[in-house]
């Protein structure tokens, strides 16, 4: 039976309490006025978020004072670090001497040059930008129903498409015969059956989807390493395989970069694999830290949302798409990462490998299983992205969103409820057991992780060998415990 940890759950809040009066002070003050006292459910975590005073490189301060380790990173989008000084003074600089930064509704230079830069990197022939990676997924999807014709988009369960209609689907993992469902309510109801969810990584479920709805199929949408299911990359055989099924069955390839684009290297992940898909995302790291993301690919569909396309789906932006600011960030960000890409990129790997093996070792230390996503592909020498899963098999690590998820596979109650703010208190902020690694990490920062997974496992220990209850769920699965991670239905 799974553990309870909710006795555990509640002692660490109380501690966190009272090492954190002020933000304690200013989360009374914020959910006067904020649905929860935020505007992004994964950044309320329980009992409370710590509230921040700055933020530079590879560490935070909050308002108590507590310099803390940020392996968040940003919706790990900082891999330069918060605040890098590249963008920040591109902006700097632009704010005071320029008289276009906050220019909006007329097309300038740097629009243009921010997608000449970005078109080479990611092997698409044209792009459009917008505001965040929730869109640029929104808008691929319409692109290929509308290109193909079809309606039925085919993605993985647990994969995180953002909040948007075919995003918010086969996200959680529902107890029950029908594990992924429709995950939010005011959805038109036919958006559901809209929707048909593949398990990552299994060319055998990945066939008979295709096999079954093939001919229904507009698009299958997938990341090359899943972000929300918690940093897995996807096999050679299974990402090769649905660009063959794609192919065959007239269906477009999505590849989602929102997460990995520009992580492994000044570019897109799908040519890593030897693969080209019909339409790409990016963003989060493309902006240094401002809100840009983009989506692109093929001319032929990419100019449905244009005029030589007679305007046939409604991808024309907002008011704040190809924002100056984002883009002299993004300008800024991409042109830094291209010229510094065998420094950059080497140099994550390194650490991504030293934090992989620095958190199996602390939890082990600890007297906890624990295996960190991220190993090393053939073609990727190494992962900045890893994330801890408490496996109940330790000759076995997840290789799906659905087996991280699963009970009868990985202790998720720890993982969910109890490791963020176990960390946090060791000085150590992650989310929901992911790491994102930066340049403005160091070696010694890694092995502070090390010691701080060491302590949360004693601590775990040490509650398991108290007794404490243990709960019994019908059909073998899981009601976590209280969660100390905030709402885990978005990541984006």
């Amino acid at each position: 039976m799974p553990e309870d940890y909710t006795a555990l759950i509640e002692e660490l809040s109380r501690e966190f309490r009272a090492r954190n009066p002020r933000s304690a002070a200013l989360d009374e003050r914020a959910r006067a006025v904020m649905v929860d006292g935020g505007n992004h459910g994964v950044r309320l975590s329980h009992p409370f978020p710590p509230r921040i005073a700055s933020a530079r490189g590879g560490r935070v301060t909050d308002l108590d004072g507590h310099s803390i380790l940020d392996f968040w990173q940003g919706h790990f989008a900082n891999i330069l670090g918060n605040s890098p000084d590249v963008v920040a003074a591109a902006l700097s600089g632009a704010v005071a001497g320029g008289d276009t930064l906050l220019q909006l509704g007329i097309p300038d230079e740097l629009t243009v040059e921010t997608a000449e830069l970005l078109c080479p990197r990611l092997h698409t022939e044209k792009l459009r930008f917008t505001t965040s990676g929730t869109l640029a997924t929104m808008y691929s999807i319409m692109l290929a129903r509308a290109y193909t014709g079809r309606e039925l988009v085919l993605k993985v369960g647990g994969g995180w498409q953002g909040s948007q209609p075919w995003g918010l689907v086969g996200y959680a993992l529902h107890p029950g015969p029908e594990p992924w469902t429709l995950d939010s309510e005011g959805l038109p109801s036919s958006v559901e059956g809209e929707v048909e969810i593949s398990r990552f990584n299994d060319p055998e479920d990945l066939a008979a989807r295709f096999r079954d709805h093939g001919d229904r199929i507009a698009c299958m949408i997938v990341e090359p390493v899943v972000g929300a299911g918690e940093f897995m990359f996807g096999r050679p055989e299974y990402l090769g395989l649905a660009r063959e099924l794609t192919e065959r069955y007239g269906a477009l390839l999505i590849f989602d970069e929102v997460v990995c684009g520009f992580r492994f290297r000044a570019g897109d992940v799908g040519s890593m694999y030897g693969l080209q898909p019909d339409l790409i995302t990016v963003g989060k790291v493309i902006g240094g830290g401002m809100p840009v993301a983009a989506f692109g690919g093929r001319a032929d569909v990419l100019d449905l949302c244009g005029r030589g396309g007679g305007n046939r789906v409604g991808a024309s932006g907002g008011t704040y798409s190809a924002h100056p600011a984002s883009l002299l960030a993004a300008r800024t960000m991409v042109s830094h990462l291209i010229e510094h890409e065998d420094e950059v990129y080497p140099r994550l790997a390194v650490l991504g490998e030293r934090l992989r093996h620095a958190i199996e070792d602390g939890f082990a230390a600890g007297g906890i299983p624990a295996y960190s996503s991220g190993a090393p592909l053939a073609g990727i020498p190494g992962s900045s992205l890893t994330a801890v899963h408490f496996v109940l098999d330790e000759d076995a690590g997840p290789e799906s969103p659905h087996e991280s998820n699963d009970p009868s596979c990985c202790d998720v109650a720890l993982k969910d409820g109890v490791l963020q703010l176990a960390l946090l208190l060791e000085g150590v902020y992650t989310l929901f057991g992911c790491f994102a690694v930066g340049t403005a990490h160091t070696e010694d920062d890694i092995d502070r992780v090390r010691d701080a997974c060491e302590a949360v496992a004693r601590r775990v220990a040490a509650h398991r060998r108290a007794g404490g209850p243990r709960v019994a769920v019908p059909g073998g699965a899981s009601d976590p415990a209280p969660s100390a991670g905030g709402d885990t239905s978005q990541t984006g």
